[in-house]
């Protein structure tokens, strides 16, 4: 949105460029990622994170003062293929359950790698209170586990998305039903009207108290928000006083890496946007269902579902458009990770491998029903099953790196095999 306004008012005096230029905060992460990072497989294309951070600090402490750092309470892909016909905006939800990789914290000390809720890794990285090890976290943990490769990062906090909404009047949003949350500080009737400040900034925010209280619910109107936000943006162009009003909210709350810090490149961003027609700008979730139907105890988070999170990644990586109608329809086939049955043998001659694998997929929700040691050493690793299992295969093999499935006519009814070789990494298990 930034971007679009940006474009709109370029013709600008130098004085409003310089005034906007220096409110924009950089911050460094390319020292903090590490050298084991996922390639770009599309040279031109660009994968951009984007955080909504919920910073506790100043006039943001009425919204949590007992929380001791930073959280990301939205984060999203932006997606720009090569070729800028089409774009693609991917949200992870916060409650997403993934692998946490190992992470600076701030203090000269690193943190253990671990599962946890999407947005603790933001929350790891900012115990300091800065961005930077913030967001190189969320990097970090976005690229580990899609194989995405990010190659820049925005971040906007709380005040700043309020000022975009005063500076364009308010937007208009119509809940179907009246809208009571404590925690968002929200108290809204039923029907349309025009939200600013604060009441905009429950809206987004509310989450217990709407829908069936889930993350996702919150994530569909916030995409809808945002959608309107930048209409309205693009209707205002012509108004000055509404335009300044609106980037020098957001200017003042962006924190970008150093490529990114400055009117110019946000500049040379939205002009590569500006031939994407509309309706080839896809809003899109990762494929996800409530963890509760792999851990009952767990009725809080949710987990990726698989293979479809796998295949959005994939085409992605490889700067293949997926439209919403496509992801939708993809995700109606759910196959539960506590479903899928596996043994896992030990082809790599290394004692133990077989346990620590079986370890990680019983982590990430699969039933393993044994280990033991393959007939011989191999160097690549297989997945095989038997007739009726090629679905719930096709799930295991997407969460372990380049392998795929095949059918193995005498193979044990019911169970897969996943022979481990000397090719596949601990780590590298989903």
């Amino acid at each position: 949105m930034t971007a679009v306004v940006v474009l709109g008012v370029g013709g600008v005096g130098a004085w409003i460029y310089n005034d906007l230029n220096d409110n924009i905060n950089s911050a460094a992460v390319d020292d903090k990622l590490g050298g084991d990072r996922p390639v770009n497989l599309s040279p031109g294309s660009k994968n951009i994170m984007i955080v909504g951070s919920d910073s506790r600090d100043g006039a943001n402490a009425k919204y949590g003062k007992d929380l001791t750092t930073m959280q990301s309470d939205t984060l999203m892909v932006l997606h720009i293929p090569a070729d800028r016909q089409w774009a693609s905006v991917v949200s992870f939800p916060r409650d997403s359950w993934v692998e946490i990789p190992s992470c600076e914290k701030g203090d000269g000390k690193s943190s253990a790698a671990h599962h946890f809720k999407l947005n603790e890794a933001f929350a790891i990285g900012g115990s300091n209170g800065k961005v930077a090890e913030a967001a190189a976290c969320s990097i970090k943990t976005v690229e580990a586990n899609t194989g995405l490769r990010i190659d820049h990062f925005m971040s906007v906090d709380f005040s700043g998305f309020k000022g975009m909404v005063d500076a364009l009047d308010g937007i208009e949003v119509c809940p179907p039903q009246a809208i009571h949350d404590e925690k968002a500080h929200l108290d809204l009737p039923a029907g349309c009207q025009t939200v600013k400040g604060e009441k905009a900034l429950g809206y987004v925010r509310a989450r217990y108290s709407v829908g069936d209280g889930s993350d996702i619910g919150r994530i569909g109107r916030q995409q809808e928000f945002m959608d309107a936000l930048a209409k309205k943006a693009k209707a205002k162009l012509t108004s000055p006083d509404a335009m300044y009003g609106f980037l020098q909210s957001i200017t003042k709350s962006l924190t970008t890496d150093p490529d990114m810090a400055g009117i110019q490149p946000l500049y040379g961003l939205a002009d590569q946007l500006k031939g994407i027609p509309s309706d080839r700008l896809s809003f899109l979730t990762v494929p996800n269902y409530g963890r509760v139907a792999d851990q009952p105890t767990d009725k809080a988070n949710v987990v990726w579902q698989y293979p479809q999170a796998t295949d959005l990644f994939t085409s992605l990586a490889k700067d293949k458009e997926v439209t919403k109608p496509q992801l939708e329809a993809a995700k109606k086939n759910v196959v539960f990770a506590s479903s899928v049955r596996v043994q896992v043998l030990n082809g790599t001659g290394v004692p133990g491998r077989a346990a620590a694998v079986a370890e990680k997929l019983k982590e990430a929700g699969y039933t393993v029903t044994g280990t033991g040691n393959a007939p011989a050493t191999v160097a690549k690793s297989t997945v095989t099953y038997p007739a009726g299992l090629d679905t719930k295969a096709a799930v295991l093999a997407s969460r372990l790196p380049n392998l795929a499935a095949t059918a193995d006519s005498s193979a044990a009814a019911g169970v897969i095999t996943l022979v481990v070789g000397t090719d596949l990494k601990v780590e590298d298990v989903a």
